[in-house]
């Protein structure tokens, strides 16, 4: 991934003055393994506060990702995929409904770059088959047909998909949508010092104990593992997109795992990576995806029209920014 975060931001004090109250308590962690990936929050709270918020946050995710995942028959995005194509409505409730209705507002906000009904290039374009293999010209049309937000069919309280091979997948931001919450969980518990890093799509509020913002490393795509810099967060969200780490290789081309639903194929604009600082993690994802597919000029247009919102883009040898991303770069 893209993103690299520590815990503090800088080896001066926020002030200099004593250690408040808040800076004498521990901060603590709580680590655990869901929606595919690593979970880490990080936070400041007394051990009644922070036991009654570890349990709070590790049932609200694992009832998020048992609902929301593709990857089980059982889940409401499963029982939707399953009936694909079979003409039946599946009943939904409130909360499904108002989800459905974000997949249209970041399909909206991304000019059609983040869709939920990708699946099916994403399956065409699998980066994990050996020996990969480039799809056909009529197999990406195929695709295309089964992709668009516009072709899902919404009714009070039910969902369906009209054709078969059509699926739902909120990979595309639906474990930044569950950074949000746990930070705005955080904070109805009382929690004002918290960083919630789930797979690397960050969103900090406060401050860590004893400094003036925290830490978050930036990892060079030309040297996965290290860092070319890093940046200094409060009450933010830095989330990246980059196809550096998965894809595959044919005849000396690289085929990212990025996709551009409005083609059908893989992003190839010399982009590695794109980086973002939005007030939502849910925006900084949607924002760093979207302009990363777009490319250097037009990416770095569309992060600066959004306000709130600064970026970086990395490409072989150069470096773009938005005008106010070095306010977050720390030295």
């Amino acid at each position: 991934m893209a993103l690299i975060q520590t815990t503090h931001a800088a080896n001066q004090r926020a002030d200099s003055g004593k250690p408040t109250a808040a800076d004498m308590e521990p901060l603590r962690r709580i680590e655990f393994h869901a929606m595919g990936t690593r979970c880490l929050i990080q936070f400041v709270a007394d051990t009644a506060v922070a036991a009654r918020y570890e349990k709070a946050v590790i049932a609200w995710v694992q009832n998020y990702e048992a609902r929301y995942t593709r990857f089980r028959d059982d889940s409401l995005v499963g029982q939707i995929n399953l009936a694909a194509g079979n003409g039946e409505w599946v009943a939904i409730d409130d909360e499904m409904d108002r989800m459905l209705e974000m997949c249209g507002t970041v399909h909206f906000m991304t000019q059609g770059i983040v869709d939920v009904t990708a699946g099916p290039l994403a399956k065409l374009w699998d980066y994990h088959i050996e020996p990969p293999r480039l799809p056909s010209e009529e197999e990406v049309g195929r695709a295309r047909d089964l992709v668009g937000w516009s072709k899902v069919e919404r009714e009070s309280g039910r969902v369906r998909l009209p054709r078969a091979g059509m699926s739902l997948d909120f990979g595309g931001w639906g474990k930044e949508f569950a950074v949000d919450m746990a930070v705005q969980m955080a904070g109805e518990h009382g929690i004002e010092k918290v960083l919630v890093d789930f797979g690397h799509d960050i969103r900090v509020a406060g401050t860590p104990p004893g400094r003036p913002a925290w830490h978050i490393g930036l990892e060079d795509p030309g040297d996965p593992g290290k860092l070319w810099g890093s940046i200094g967060a409060v009450n933010a969200s830095v989330a990246s997109s980059g196809n550096y780490q998965r894809g595959f290789v044919i005849d000396g081309q690289r085929y990212g795992h990025i996709l551009d639903p409005r083609s059908g194929r893989p992003t190839t604009n010399g982009l590695q990576q794109v980086t973002v600082v939005a007030p939502s993690c849910l925006q900084a994802g949607m924002l760093a995806t979207a302009a990363f597919v777009m490319g250097p000029e037009h990416g770095l247009e569309f992060i600066q029209s959004t306000p709130g919102a600064e970026g970086c883009m990395v490409s072989t040898g150069a470096k773009h920014q938005t005008r106010g991303f070095f306010h977050y770069v720390v030295s």
